[in-house]
């Protein structure tokens, strides 16, 4: 069976899940105008603030019910709590990641690499290739949870 073929088979397989379920995979919020966002969030002096009572980021960010991506970075509430930001690109092609509720993890759906919410790799590429872990940036909490800073 050529490859191809064994991967039209295992996206197919028996329950429909693999290659691209996104059954508890959610959009990332999308800040639109007035984004509540300042600060430097590409390149390698990431520094940014996110206002947590912005009318569009909050319902969602807020409530851990989707993800946000602004610039380079993913931030996003994990089960436990507390507030994520990592490269928003998969180590491997540079296929951009989303955050998964249902299992707290980051999901490449190009290759069906996993990452924790530390950045580490918990599957590579269905490829087989190596991929290195992603780059973990620091979050801060205000004391009265109105905004979160983001830094490298």
């Amino acid at each position: 069976m050529s490859t191809a073929s064994l991967m039209a088979f295992y996206c197919l397989g028996t329950t429909m899940t693999a290659c691209g379920s996104k059954t508890d995979d959610p959009d990332p919020v999308d800040p639109g105008t007035g984004t509540g966002i300042t600060g430097t969030t590409t390149g390698s002096s990431i520094n940014f603030t996110i206002d947590l009572t912005n009318t569009n980021i909050a319902p969602k960010l807020v409530t851990g019910e989707k993800f946000l991506i602004t610039g380079d970075v993913l931030v996003a509430l994990t089960t436990a709590g507390t507030y994520v930001a990592l490269s928003k690109s998969c180590t491997h092609q540079g296929t951009q990641l989303v955050y998964r509720i249902a299992s707290n993890d980051l999901y490449c759906n190009n290759h069906l690499s996993i990452f924790t919410t530390t950045g580490a790799v918990q599957r590579g590429p269905e490829t087989g290739d190596s991929i290195t872990a992603l780059k973990a940036y620091k979050t801060a909490l205000s004391t009265d949870g109105k905004t979160l800073t983001v830094t490298a």
